[in-house]
């Protein structure tokens, strides 16, 4: 049931998860299907975590929070883990496009459409790409992790900074990887994508996060919104619940789908931990974040197709720490057509810039030099979004922009950050349970499992831990 915000929680849980990122919801519905009382608590005023959106003008415009791209996989794990409804709505984007100094092209973004322009476009034998994608998609967890992705190309791609940047840099926008990062941290991604192209929601994110809560409520989780916690509750080394508004609200298990660093230092308390793992959780570096420029076109206008997704540039190459930037030059462009809302009464077009970006560029402005840049970054992206639609001034009926603070502000995610955290934290946030029983964490760790499949999965992944330590519990009586 949806518990309002009026009501005192009484009741004790098998689980209660913190956070409703996919990761969150997806293991509290499996947890829910397993016959477990969940309870699941949401600090914003709707669920999705970073999977989210926002209406303006009376939802004459509704725009995505996240770039619409994930893999085939998705479509497999909403079938599994939700229901046939939602996996159904999941729609293949057929036209990508990469429009920078070096090249000009369009792509269905699949392995056979990669291949032959890696072989027709970039001149590159079949045998060697072919070598390369066994290669990374025989990659795996347990794999030696010392290649870095620099490493990975210059080994199959020696000195063609074009095809990194044909290959790296929407993996870049779909995790934050940088050619510094272990060369597991693109394979497994790439791959994934690689399978069958790339993959949307039809309908939009806001159908989808109702249908997904419609099917929290229907397997009898609990769901609390406006429902930020004070601390996970541990006493002498057992969990109790979470406290909230200064009430315990009692729990064998507890899931925090919040950032690792702010669960194990601000939710749990680095007192409860060995100090081994606190110091190792230290070292974890958050990833990086992004900007955003929203721009919804006037009723009854129309955009002509300019591609699903653009990645475009002025940068000469391939660079990752330009991408990075404040002086923005390169941007990706999702664009929203109406056939991607069909449930939708009106016709709606939007574009969506998005771009990554540093915390520390962000947070160090005065406030008149914040709503300067800010400026800035609008004006800047409609010149650069003129070259694709030459009229783009008169159809734009709104605009605003976000930046790493609006992110930090409405996720609560530790400098505003869009993926997570780098690869090194992934093993800190699966070995949280290992460390105290009973807490366990799922969400957006060591770039594999940022983005919407890697999410979903880790809460699938966890939620199994979860339910082994509650069977454990239950023989032992």
């Amino acid at each position: 049931m949806l518990i309002s915000s009026r009501d005192k929680i009484t009741k004790s849980y098998d689980v209660i998860v913190i956070g409703s990122g996919l990761a969150g919801m997806t293991a509290a519905n499996k947890l829910a299907k397993n016959g477990r009382s969940v309870l699941l608590l949401e600090a914003h005023n709707k669920l999705g975590g970073f999977a989210t959106w926002f209406y303006r003008a009376g939802k004459k415009h509704v725009f995505d929070i996240s770039l619409h791209g994930f893999p085939f996989g998705m479509k497999k794990t909403c079938r599994k883990y939700w229901n046939k409804e939602i996996a159904d709505l999941i729609v293949q984007l057929k036209d990508v496009r990469f429009v920078n100094p070096q090249y000009q092209i369009q792509s269905s973004f699949t392995r056979e459409d990669f291949t032959q322009k890696l072989n027709e476009h970039f001149k590159v034998p079949l045998e060697q790409i072919n070598s390369f994608y066994n290669y990374i998609e025989a990659m795996n967890f347990y794999d030696d992790q010392q290649m870095t992705n620099a490493e990975l190309f210059e080994k199959f791609f020696p000195g063609r900074n074009d095809i990194v940047r044909f290959l790296m840099e929407p993996i870049v926008y779909a995790n934050g990887s940088t050619l510094d990062d272990p060369a597991i941290s693109y394979g497994i991604v790439f791959s994934n994508f690689m399978k069958k192209g790339v993959y949307t929601f039809s309908g939009g994110t806001d159908h989808l996060i109702k249908l997904m809560q419609k099917e929290l409520l229907a397997n009898n989780v609990d769901i609390r919104k406006h429902a930020k916690i004070d601390e996970i509750v541990v006493e002498k080394g057992v969990v109790k619940g979470v406290r909230f508004k200064g009430e315990l609200i009692p729990a064998r298990a507890v899931l925090s789908n919040a950032n690792i660093k702010t669960t194990i230092t601000k939710l749990i308390g680095s007192e409860y931990l060995p100090s081994d793992y606190v110091e190792e959780a230290k070292k974890v570096r958050l990833n990086s974040s992004s900007c955003q420029v929203y721009i919804g076109i006037k009723p009854g206008e129309k955009i002509k197709p300019i591609g699903d997704l653009v990645f475009t540039s002025t940068y000469p190459t391939f660079n990752t720490q330009a991408l990075l930037d404040k002086n923005i030059t390169s941007r990706t462009f999702s664009v929203y057509y109406p056939e991607g809302r069909p449930f939708d009464q009106e016709e709606k077009y939007a574009i969506v810039s998005s771009t990554n970006a540093n915390w520390d560029d962000w947070a160090q402005l005065s406030e008149e030099e914040y709503a300067k840049e800010k400026e800035k970054m609008i004006k800047e992206t409609i010149e650069a979004l003129e070259k694709f639609v030459p009229d783009i001034r008169d159809k734009i009926d709104f605009i605003d922009a976000a930046t790493p603070k609006t992110i930090k502000k409405y996720t609560h995610h530790e400098n505003g950050s869009s993926f997570g955290t780098k690869f090194e934290g992934l093993s800190v946030s699966m070995n949280l349970h290992k460390k105290l029983p009973g807490v366990f964490h799922a969400g957006s760790v060591g770039i594999i499992m940022s983005g919407w499949l890697g999410a979903a999965n880790y809460g699938v992944i966890q939620s199994n831990e979860i339910e082994s330590f509650l069977y454990n519990q239950d023989k032992e009586g």
